[in-house]
């Protein structure tokens, strides 16, 4: 298929890490997205499989065009009634979904396809899902051939059979492929990186529905037709697309295509130039309704054969063709269906798109079971006027996500979050991450109001997270002491989040300040703490990257900033790590700033009250360093020499990075197979 508009794709080559990150994403994602939102647990032992009691989702039934009776298949409900079995092996996987009868497969762990590229062919009435957010299939996907019918897949993430050629015409290897299939469901997977599509609806495959899912880092992400029939029924709906450079759908020749609340993102300065969004192509009838369309060129295309019919669709900073026309169907002549409103589906999705931990409940506002949403303004337009009521408002001891939407503004005042309220999300609803800010001025020599001391420098955060399973998407957190102002203060630390706690994702945020900007803790010494950082910004000067969590850094921006005197001098990161535990993981990223060449030390290692047991612990790799960063980039703190703690870089560019050395330790190939995201983070998926 002739696909327009191309651009040029800005990728470098590079090898995939082992979590194949976004997303985030995910996770967002994805995500991600970029990079999004990997999923983690390649290293959990494979067991045999087993039977296992039903979940609530096996009774799940698709919505859309899933839903039609039609073909002599009544809906589409997969597995249901057929026995639940739990796998963790390609065997296993393999030969309950190829069976004759009918299987709800659950996937719990990692499967690595062999070969690579390698697609199980489905049989009819199979639900193949993920348990929880562990479910994976790595390097290949799923192929529904002719007839083959009643199948639901959810709640997976699949992954990186992408072979290092970005419009690969050798490995014809996709996600999930249907070539004369029917009655399939799509929900709440997290696809990315694969050598050629994440979704191809080939050959007059039809009655379709493709819903809630994250479809990232990819070339030719979602294509349908591939046929001179049009015959295709198909709905699309509640998708994330996210770093996608093309077929966002393409939809050739499909009867009915429904599709809405749809997000379609290219953020800026990323790796893929989107080249156009969706496309009505040959004698399609398209119905495009209440999605959201942001950065994209190209947002709605059409062939002048097509019909293509848009309602309340949102456009923002995109550029290019955004086209309608001719007639397209009433999709409620099919099923009924609730929309959204547009302006908050990017919301929506960040926070429900892709895999969940348990499903049955969606973050749609129009859907029963959605989650709890509080919103936020200044102007009083919310149910709040200020972030820190928001957080007061949520139950202590909530088990499910409360997302705290916070429209544009400026919010002066310092947030807690306590560690009896989890499962927080603070979303900014701006259309950028500088809309929405958060922001205080305390430093650790302020005195306290009531005159009990000084806040010290973790007391000193603008925004303080102690629960776990926090997220905070699309804005600003930022300390604006001001130290020329100050110079008579004791303790110019400054922070503008502090984290003590675990699960802590951070996407699309910037986090700004001068000295210990960032402060990534745990809630105690013994207690471990993972935060994953991505497709953001953290800016500073002194040690802003600092504490003794276990942190990735993936996909972001790290800006340096001269101090308040106009010097450029400085140390990125200052990471405490404990000796059993990993400590910062930067990757993917750039370290650039305005500031003198040869200026900054990438780090230093901080043994904090002197405790010589601590093993700081700093990776930068596959990161783009710019001339501020000195030849010699690691320093010693505190009297102890960072060569005796651990700290290297594996494959750096940029006019800063250099060779191996007695100062500048490079990891092996092998060392940095066990130095990559899925390391960090364990068997923690962010986004969920």
């Amino acid at each position: 298929m002739s696909e327009i508009h191309r651009t040029a794709h800005r990728r470098n080559g590079r090898r995939a890490l082992a979590a194949g990150l976004a997303p985030t994403l995910v996770a967002a994602g994805l995500l991600a997205y970029g990079t999004a939102f990997g999923v983690f647990g390649e290293y959990a032992q494979p067991r045999a499989a087993a039977a296992t009691a039903p979940a609530a989702w096996a009774d799940d039934v698709a919505d859309g065009f899933a839903s039609v009776d039609a073909l002599g298949q009544n809906g589409t409900y997969g597995g249901r009634g057929g026995r639940t079995v739990t796998v963790r092996t390609l065997p296993d996987l393999e030969k309950y979904a190829t069976a004759a009868e009918p299987y709800v497969i659950v996937v719990a762990g990692a499967i690595t396809m062999n070969p690579k590229g390698k697609e199980i062919k489905v049989a009819s009435d199979k639900t193949i899902v993920g348990s929880g957010t562990s479910g994976q299939i790595v390097g290949g996907g799923f192929f529904l051939g002719q007839g083959v019918h009643n199948v639901i897949i959810r709640n997976l993430t699949i992954r990186d059979s992408y072979e290092g050629i970005w419009n690969d015409k050798e490995h014809d290897w996709d996600a999930i492929q249907m070539d004369g299939a029917h009655h399939v469901w799509i929900d709440h997977n997290n696809l990315r990186h694969m050598a050629d599509g994440l979704i191809d609806v080939r050959k007059d495959s039809t009655y379709v529905t493709v819903s809630w899912n994250k479809l990232s880092d990819n070339n030719k992400t979602f294509g349908i037709g591939w046929t001179e029939n049009v015959k295709t029924d198909i709905t699309i709906h509640h998708n994330w697309l996210r770093e996608s450079e093309q077929r966002n759908p393409s939809t050739d020749n499909a009867a009915h295509a429904h599709l809405y609340n749809n997000f379609l993102e290219d953020p800026p300065d990323t790796e893929i130039t989107t080249s156009y969004g969706n496309y009505a192509r040959g004698s399609t009838k398209m119905v495009l309704e209440n999605s959201y369309f942001r950065g994209l060129n190209n947002p709605v295309i059409m062939d002048s054969t097509a019909g293509l019919v848009q309602r309340g669709n949102v456009f923002s900073r995109t550029s290019g063709r955004n086209e309608s026309g001719g007639t397209a169907f009433d999709p409620t002549t099919y099923y009924s269906y609730t929309l959204d409103p547009a302006a908050d589906v990017p919301a929506l999705l960040k926070s429900g798109a892709g895999p969940r931990r348990s499903l049955g409940t969606t973050t749609s506002a129009a859907g029963a079971g959605a989650a709890a949403a509080l919103t936020v303004a200044k102007d009083g337009s919310g149910q709040y006027t200020s972030v820190q009521k928001a957080v007061d408002a949520v139950p202590a001891g909530n088990t499910s996500r409360v997302v705290i939407q916070v429209k544009p503004g400026t919010y002066r005042e310092m947030v807690k979050v306590p560690s009896n309220k989890p499962h927080i999300t603070i979303q900014g609803t701006g259309v950028g991450r500088k809309d929405t800010v958060i922001v205080y001025d305390n430093a650790a020599g302020t005195p306290k109001p009531d005159g009990s001391g000084t806040y010290g420098t973790s007391g000193s955060a603008t925004v303080t997270v102690q629960a776990d399973d926090f997220q905070a998407r699309n804005l600003t957190v930022s300390n604006d002491f001001d130290e020329a102002k100050n110079q008579n203060l004791s303790g110019h630390q400054a922070v503008a989040l502090r984290t003590a706690a675990d699960r802590v994702l951070l996407d699309s945020v910037i986090v700004s300040g001068d000295q210990d900007t960032l402060l990534l803790d745990t809630a105690a010494p013994d207690k471990l703490g993972r935060v994953y950082v991505t497709n953001s910004y953290v800016i500073g000067n002194v040690d802003f990257i600092f504490g003794r969590a276990t942190a990735v850094i993936d996909r972001s921006v790290i800006t340096l900033k001269k101090r308040w005197d106009g010097r450029s001098a400085g140390y990125v990161a200052a990471p405490s790590t404990a000796a059993d535990r990993k400590g910062f993981l930067i990757t993917r990223s750039t370290v650039n700033g305005d500031v003198a060449a040869g200026s900054f030390f990438l780090g230093r290692n901080w043994h904090a009250g002197g405790n010589a047991s601590l093993d700081p612990q700093a990776t930068v790799r596959n990161t783009t360093l710019s001339a501020a960063v000195k030849t010699t980039p690691w320093s010693d703190m505190g009297g102890f020499s960072w060569k005796d703690d651990r700290f290297a870089e594996y494959k750096n560019t940029g006019p800063g990075s250099g060779p191996a050395g007695g100062d500048r330790p490079q990891l092996t190939d092998s060392q940095a197979a066990d130095q990559e995201t899925a390391d960090w983070l364990g068997d923690w998926t962010p986004g969920n």
